[in-house]
C-alpha cells in the first residue's frame, strides 16, 4: 500500500499546488488577464501564430516538454534510492520547474511570442541576447541529433510500437483539417483518435503488419531512421501548426494521459489484490523493491550535484523555456486561465509521470521479470538484476526497459497481456520523443531566424530593425535565406544530420555506425540543459525587477539552477564522475572545449546581469518597435 499512497499523495499535492501556488503566481505576480490581447491573435499568420483552445495547446505543450526526460532520468536516478528522486521531483516541480515554465510562457506572451533568448537582449542587454541564442542553438542541435537515435532504439527494442507511431501522422493531419475547416468540437474527434490509436496498439503487430514491424526494426540501418525523422521534422516545422504539430501532439496527449490513468489503475489493483501470478500460483506483493536511499551505488557519481542534472524534465528542464517561449506562446489565445493551465499545469503533469516512472522502476519491477537466462525474479532480486551498478543501468535500452517492464506489470494486473502492455509503453516512449523532436526543429528555426537578423540588420536597442548593415554581399544573401522559414529549417536539419553522421570515437564511418554522432556531445546535454533553466530565470528576474515586482520567490531557484549544473560540469571536466574519468584526462577534447566554453559563457552572462542589475530597478525596457506595453496586465501587483 505504500506505493499506492505515494502515487495518490503526489497527485493530491500537485492538485493543491496548482490551485494555490500556481494561482498566486498568476494573479499576484504576473497579473494574468482575461482581456489581454495575446500574440496569437495580434500577429495571427495561420502558420505559427494561431489562437488555440487550451485543451489542444495543453496537449501540444505537455507532449513537447516531456520527451523521454521524465522517463530516462528517474529510471537511472533510482539507483541512488527512490526517496531522493521522489523528493526532487515533488519539490523541484512545484517550486522550480512549474514556476520556470509558466514564467517563461508569460514573459514571452508579453513580448510578441519571442523566444527567451531574444527577450534577454531587451531586458538585460544585446550581448546577452546573442550569447543566449547561441546556447539555444547548441542545445537544440544536440536534441535533433540524438532523438532520432532514441526513437530508433525504442523501435528496435519494441517493434510493435512502429506501426502505431506511423499511423499517428495521417490521423493527426485528418483531425487537424477536420477541426480547422469544419469547426467541430473536440469530443468526437478525441474518441475517434483514441479508438484508432488503441486499436493499432492491440492489433498493429499481428500478421503482415507484424512482419513489417520486425523488418523495419531489424533490417533498417540506424541512419535510415535518423534521416527519415529529420525529413519529417522539416515538414512538420514549415507546415502551419494546425495541420500536423497541434493535432499530433493533442492526440498523443490523449493516448499518453489515458496510459497514465491505466498505470495508476493497475498500480491500485496490484496494491490491493497483488500483482501478476507467479509460477507457484501466488501473487507478488506490490512493494518498493529499490532501497530508500543508496548514497554510494557501484560506479555512480556523487548524489550532489548529479541527481539534479540526471532527473531533469520531471523536476525542471531548461528545454521547457524553449517550448514555452518558442511555440506555446504563439498559440495561447487567452492569458487567464490558459497560461497557468498550460505552463504550470503541464509541468505538474510531467512530474506526476516521473513519479509513476520511479514507482514502476522501484515497485513494478518487483512484481516479476524474466531474465535472459529464463529465471523469474521478484522483489529486490528483480530490481538488482537491472540496477547492480551505474553502468548496468546506464544504457538507453536498460533505462527504457526498466520502466516499460515495470509499467507493463502494472497493466498486467488489470488483465492486459504483457505483450500489449509493453507495446503500449513503447508507443508512449516513442511518441514522447517524436513530439519533442518536431517541436525542437520548429524552435530551432525561430532561433536561426533570430540569429540571422543580427548579421543582416542593425537592431535598435528596443529590438526593432533599423537598416541594412551593408558589408559582404555573400553574408547578406545567406542571412536573408536563413530568415526564410524553409532556409532556416533546412539549415537546422542539415547541421543536426552532420552531427549525427559523425561516427562514435574510435570507429570508422560506416552506415551501421552513422546516426550515433550525437552521442559525442550528449554528455554535455544534462548540465547545459539545466544551466539553460538558470539563465531563463535570470531573464524573468530582470523582467519582474524592471516592473518593481517581487523576485524573492525566483532568486533561490535561479541560484540553484546556476550552481548545480556548473558544479557538475566542473567535476566532469577535471575530476570525473563515478566510473567515468574526467574529460580532460580522458582526452575528450571536444567535450573539454565546449564544456569550458559553456562555463565561460555562463560566467559572462551572469557578470553582464550583475552589472545591469543596479540600473534596472523600476526601469521598463523600451517596447518592441515602439509599441506600448499593456499596463492592465503588467502593473497590477
Amino acid at each position: 500500500m505504500e506505493t499506492l499512497f505515494i502515487a495518490l499523495f503526489s497527485a493530491l499535492g500537485f492538485i493543491v499546488a496548482y490551485h494555490t501556488y500556481g494561482r498566486w503566481l498568476g494573479r499576484r505576480i504576473f497579473g494574468l488577464s482575461k482581456t489581454a490581447e495575446c500574440p496569437s491573435r495580434k500577429f495571427y499568420d495561420g502558420t505559427d501564430y494561431v489562437p488555440t483552445g487550451k485543451s489542444v495547446i495543453f496537449g501540444h505543450h505537455f507532449t513537447s516538454i516531456a520527451g523521454t526526460g521524465p522517463i530516462v532520468g528517474p529510471a537511472i536516478a533510482i539507483l541512488w534510492g527512490w526517496l531522493p528522486a521522489l523528493l526532487w521531483v515533488l519539490i523541484g516541480s512545484v517550486f522550480i520547474g512549474a514556476v520556470h515554465d509558466m514564467s517563461s510562457l508569460v514573459v514571452s506572451l508579453r513580448n510578441r511570442g519571442q523566444t527567451v533568448g531574444d527577450i534577454a537582449g531587451r531586458v538585460i542587454n544585446r550581448r546577452v541576447r546573442l550569447l543566449f541564442l547561441f546556447v539555444l542553438f547548441f542545445v537544440l542541435t544536440i536534441v535533433l541529433a540524438i532523438f532520432g537515435l532514441v526513437i530508433a532504439t525504442v523501435f528496435k527494442l519494441y517493434p510493435s510500437s512502429i506501426f502505431p507511431c506511423m499511423v499517428q501522422i495521417p490521423l493527426a493531419i485528418g483531425i487537424g483539417l477536420w477541426l480547422h475547416r469544419k469547426g467541430v468540437g473536440l469530443f468526437v474527434p478525441s474518441l475517434i483518435a483514441l479508438a484508432v490509436m488503441y486499436a493499432t496498439v492491440l492489433y498493429g503487430n499481428s500478421g503482415f503488419l507484424g512482419d513489417i514491424n520486425s523488418y523495419m526494426a531489424g533490417e533498417w540501418p540506424l541512419w535510415n531512421w535518423v534521416v527519415g525523422l529529420l525529413i519529417y521534422c522539416y515538414i512538420a516545422s514549415v507546415l502551419p501548426v494546425w495541420v500536423l504539430l497541434q493535432p499530433r501532439d493533442y492526440i498523443n496527449s490523449l493516448q499518453l494521459l489515458s496510459a497514465i490513468v491505466l498505470i495508476v489503475c493497475g498500480l491500485g489493483v496490484a496494491a490491493v489484490l497483488g500483482g501478476v501470478s507467479l509460477p507457484d500460483g501466488s501473487h507478488a506483493a506490490l512493494e518498493l523493491s529499490a532501497p530508500m536511499v543508496q548514497l554510494n551505488p557501484v560506479g555512480a557519481p556523487i548524489l550532489f550535484p548529479f541527481l539534479f542534472i540526471t532527473v531533469a524534465c520531471g523536476a525542471i528542464s531548461g528545454f521547457h523555456c524553449l517550448v514555452s517561449s518558442g511555440t506555446s506562446s504563439k498559440q495561447v489565445r487567452c492569458e487567464e486561465p490558459d497560461a497557468r493551465f498550460v505552463g504550470y499545469g503541464s509541468m505538474l503533469m510531467e512530474a506526476f509521470l516521473a513519479i509513476l516512472v520511479i514507482l514502476a522502476c522501484s515497485a513494478g519491477l518487483g512484481l516479476g521479470i524474466e531474465t535472459e537466462s529464463g529465471a523469474f525474479l521478484t522483489g529486490h532480486d528483480a530490481w538488482i538484476s537491472r540496477y547492480s551498478s551505474w553502468s548496468a543501468a546506464g544504457s538507453l535500452g536498460d533505462k527504457l526497459g526498466a520502466f516499460v517492464d515495470g509499467a507493463a506489470n502494472f497493466l498486467k494486473a488489470l488483465g492486459l497481456s504483457l505483450g500489449a502492455g509493453k507495446a503500449l509503453m513503447g508507443v508512449l516512449v516513442a511518441s514522447f520523443a517524436a513530439t519533442t523532436m518536431d517541436t525542437a526543429c520548429r524552435i530551432q528555426r525561430y532561433v536561426i531566424q533570430e540569429l540571422s537578423t543580427t548579421f543582416l540588420k542593425k537592431r535598435d536597442s528596443d529590438g526593432g530593425i533599423q537598416k541594412d548593415t551593408g558589408g559582404c554581399a555573400c553574408i547578406s544573401t545567406v542571412s536573408k535565406w536563413l530568415q526564410n522559414k524553409h532556409g532556416a529549417t533546412i539549415f537546422a536539419v542539415v547541421v543536426a544530420a552532420m552531427l549525427a553522421a559523425v561516427p562514435p570515437p574510435g570507429q570508422a564511418w560506416t552506415f551501421s555506425a552513422a546516426g550515433k554522432g550525437g552521442m559525442i556531445l550528449w554528455p554535455l546535454f544534462g548540465a547545459t540543459n539545466q544551466l539553460l533553466a538558470g539563465l531563463s530565470f535570470l531573464v524573468v528576474i530582470f523582467y519582474l525587477y524592471r516592473r518593481n515586482k517581487p523576485i524573492w520567490f525566483i532568486v533561490l531557484p535561479m541560484l540553484f539552477m546556476l550552481i548545480m549544473p556548473l558544479w557538475a560540469m566542473i567535476l566532469q571536466l577535471f575530476f570525473g564522475a563515478g566510473d567515468d574519468v574526467s574529460w580532460l584526462y580522458g582526452e575528450k577534447w571536444v567535450l573539454v572545449f565546449i564544456g569550458t566554453a559553456t562555463i565561460a559563457l555562463e560566467i559572462w552572462m551572469v557578470i553582464e546581469g550583475l552589472i545591469m542589475f543596479p540600473k534596472a530597478k523600476g526601469v521598463i525596457e523600451e517596447a518592441i518597435n515602439g509599441e506600448p506595453e499593456q499596463l492592465n496586465v503588467d502593473m497590477k501587483i
